[in-house]
């Protein structure tokens, strides 16, 4: 059989066996390599666990400040990249004890009093969770704050508002990027909501039923800022519902960032040209010189697809395991990390991007121009002129038709020729059916008449203080 076995020496649990771990085993039950970036949080957690057990008279206040002072060094090692890991132990928590132990002596393992493994990584994950949300609110609120300022630099543009991909009826170009910022408010709300449920102070659960030990752990959560604290311990080490909800916002993130791509994708190209990208935010052919490639967009299209995928995988972990912990969560961080970091990269590369793309007026306007995008204007006058709606659809229908028959628009129909398929037209007809006009009557609340738009932009603004 391939492989060795190796020591148990200085295993955090290794009293119990007698026979040395296999160096498969190590390997495959390593998460060093994953959950090292968890060594600040971890040590954040530490030293506040620490505090407690110094407070509540468990350990002497000398040993305290030998601990305290020897896991800021240890932080110092890994933020200069000095620190070595080694999959014999484990994880980030066994190698800041172990060092600790290396540099302070014995009373290094007094650290590990009246905790566990199991409520630390709940710790630490929630405290990386606490950070990340707050830099992904961050990152949403700079895009939006790109798609605010396009919006009032081109709150004159028109063009044809879409629905199953076909022209429909004309709109503003701002009040369409606002429909974004729109998506990406209930994204950031959603993750104000998740932040609720993460900012919850696992520690003191133990390995799943608490601690005989006196411990404090409201003064823990005075010390890490934690609002709550968790009033169950078997949940307490096992919920992982605060990870696969951040993992789900995410997702709705990535749907409406890759929406957005979807529609950047369809507008540089040839058939639309309704914006060229800027040549930093694109990519070109290795065998056609002429093309130039919205790759960004692509791949943050493409990259929500695997957000989707991390979400499934730490939902069909969590869906059959008993209380409390089980070593199946170990799995969650890998998806929760990936997540984390590809939801960020695709926020902080696509508003730059949107800032920098040119628009091309003419080609949306003209666009919204040649689909009979005011038909239902049209529609809609002679329902003032007291037709039944229905009936008023009927007509407006057979005059589309006659001008495709004729390969001409609604404007250019003769007055007589409207006359033909109802007597109730007449010449401010053609008032009604003029795009900016169409746009401009549309003044209910959400709408996208000019005056509504602007009015929302200057909302906006004032709600978030920009």
């Amino acid at each position: 059989m391939g492989g060795k076995a190796r020591s148990v020496e200085q295993k955090a649990w290794g009293g119990r066996f007698s026979q040395p771990t296999h160096e498969l085993v190590e390997h495959f039950t390593a998460s060093i390599m994953v959950d090292r970036r968890l060594y600040a949080y971890d040590i954040q957690g530490s030293i506040a666990h620490c505090r407690m057990l110094a407070k509540c008279g468990i350990i002497a206040d000398d040993e305290a400040a030998a601990i305290i002072q020897g896991l800021q060094e240890i932080k110092e090692e890994i933020d200069r990249g000095e620190f070595v890991f080694d999959v014999r132990w484990e994880d980030i928590h066994m190698h800041i004890e172990r060092r600790l132990i290396e540099k302070i002596g014995a009373v290094g393992g007094k650290l590990h009093t009246a905790r566990s493994r199991n409520d630390q990584v709940a710790l630490d994950v929630r405290l990386y969770l606490r950070h990340e949300i707050q830099a992904i609110q961050q990152e949403i609120r700079q895009l939006q704050r790109t798609l605010l300022g396009l919006a009032e630099r081109h709150l004159d543009v028109i063009m044809p508002g879409y629905t199953h991909l076909q022209r429909a009826q004309p709109i503003r170009f701002s009040h369409h990027l606002l429909a974004y910022d729109e998506m990406l408010e209930r994204d950031h709300q959603r993750f104000t909501e998740c932040l609720t449920r993460v900012n919850v102070l696992p520690l003191g659960a133990g390995a799943l039923a608490t601690t005989t030990y006196p411990i404090d752990r409201e003064y823990v959560a005075q010390l890490l800022d934690f609002p709550a604290i968790a009033e169950n311990s078997l949940d307490a080490v096992s919920d992982r519902d605060f990870i696969i909800e951040c993992c789900a916002a995410s997702a709705l993130v990535m749907m409406h960032l890759s929406r957005l791509s979807q529609e950047i994708t369809l507008w540089c190209s040839a058939e639309f040209g309704f914006i060229e990208l800027s040549d930093a935010f694109a990519t070109g052919s290795s065998i056609m010189p002429q093309k130039k490639n919205p790759d960004v967009a692509e791949l943050v299209r493409g990259k929500t697809g695997r957000v989707y995928g991390h979400l499934q995988g730490v939902l069909t972990v969590m869906k059959g395991l008993p209380l409390a912990y089980n070593s199946d969560m170990q799995e969650d961080k890998e998806a929760l990390f990936d997540v984390i970091d590809t939801v960020r990269a695709c926020l902080r590369v696509i508003a730059p991007m949107l800032d920098t793309i040119t628009l091309r007026p003419e080609r949306l306007r003209s666009a919204a121009a040649e689909g009979f995008g005011t038909a239902t204007d049209m529609a809609d006058y002679l329902v003032t002129k007291g037709l039944p709606f229905r009936q008023a659809h009927e007509v407006v229908g057979r005059i589309v038709r006659y001008c495709i028959d004729q390969r001409r628009t609604l404007d250019e129909l003769s007055l007589d020729a409207l006359r033909t398929f109802s007597p109730l037209f007449d010449a401010d007809v053609f008032e009604v059916i003029a795009l900016d006009a169409s746009v401009d009557r549309r003044r209910v609340r959400g709408g996208p008449a000019r005056a509504v738009v602007g009015e929302r932009i200057k909302a906006i603004r004032q709600i978030r203080g920009w």
